[in-house]
């Protein structure tokens, strides 16, 4: 289990350093699409390219680490990365970052170790190749809501003539990267379930392809988030959501389970509230603005989502 463990800080460290060298280098470069000459731009800019293969050397650890322990397990683990990402993002990008947002980064870290801790290694439940289709049918629910929401705040900012790239922006692309992330953690280990349980061996290399393709449309996500977002708030955003989609969706697509142990079971749910606790939200659940040019109707939305 704790090998597991040091293989996922490892792969979200190179998947959050690769984040801010990602966003270093998008400073300079137009936003991301398929024309050549745009692809072309983000291939030949070193910072930028650097962090894609950090990103890139992550996931595949990240892979590894699925392999050998649970989803539930895994993907809570993986918010260790922000306390990494927090560090760069205030020296290397100079990113604003005051007393809370270092207690908020602090108190995720914690409850993710946390989490580690209150796992366990768990038997394979039998699992259906019928839950993919579930799946997707659930993903595809949430992305409607969240482009319309998106939908609509644009719409809202443009009659009102705001210029600035506020943080509903930030925190929606973190969103939806962060729920394709989840998700395709978890289609991996199905993979990697199917094999054991005697399925056909082609469905392993189907399930992997399909976690690729989840993992590369959360990577456009997150590039439009990280364009003219910031690096700490969109990751922040998309880990927190990684791990609610893992955690959930492992327990009922793969049928995880909490731990058997009474003590283990307690650290495992004393672990999952200050992982996915906001960073910017106050012990009161009050939105902090600090560093951030909300509008006052932007802040009461923030501060319901917070809650």
């Amino acid at each position: 289990m704790w090998v597991s463990i040091c293989l996922t800080i490892a792969a979200t460290a190179g998947n959050n350093i690769g984040k801010v060298l990602q966003k270093k280098g998008t400073l300079i470069l137009p936003p991301l699409s398929f024309k050549p000459k745009v692809l072309r731009a983000y291939v030949s800019n070193r910072a930028w390219i650097i962090g894609f293969l950090m990103d890139i050397f992550g996931a595949l650890l990240m892979l590894l680490a699925l392999s050998q322990a649970p989803v539930s397990v895994i993907q809570p683990v993986s918010g260790c990365g922000l306390a990494i990402l927090s560090v760069f993002s205030h020296f290397y990008l100079k990113e604003i970052m005051n007393a809370i947002d270092w207690i908020g980064i602090a108190f995720a870290g914690v409850g993710t170790i946390g989490v580690g801790a209150g796992g366990e290694e768990q038997k394979a439940s039998l699992i259906s190749i019928f839950h993919l289709p579930w799946l997707a049918f659930v993903v595809t629910f949430l992305f409607v809501l969240l482009n319309g929401w998106l939908r609509v705040y644009r719409r809202q900012r443009r009659e009102q003539e705001l210029m600035q790239y506020e943080v509903v922006e930030e925190i929606i692309y973190g969103l939806e990267s962060g729920i394709l992330f989840g998700i395709a953690s978890v289609i991996s280990k199905m993979g990697f379930v199917f094999l054991e349980q005697g399925f056909s061996k082609l469905l392993l290399p189907i399930c992997i392809a399909i976690s690729i393709s989840c993992s590369a449309s959360g990577f456009v996500y997150q590039t439009r988030g990280l364009k003219h977002g910031r690096a700490i708030v969109v990751s922040t955003c998309a880990a927190v959501a990684s791990i609610v989609t893992g955690v959930l969706a492992g327990m009922l697509a793969l049928g995880e389970r909490l731990p058997s142990a009474p003590s283990g079971r307690l650290i495992l749910l004393l672990g999952w509230y200050p992982a996915v606790h906001h960073p910017w939200c106050d012990p009161t659940g009050n939105f902090n603005t600090s560093g951030m040019p909300p509008s006052k109707a932007l802040e009461t939305v923030c501060k319901k989502w917070c809650r």
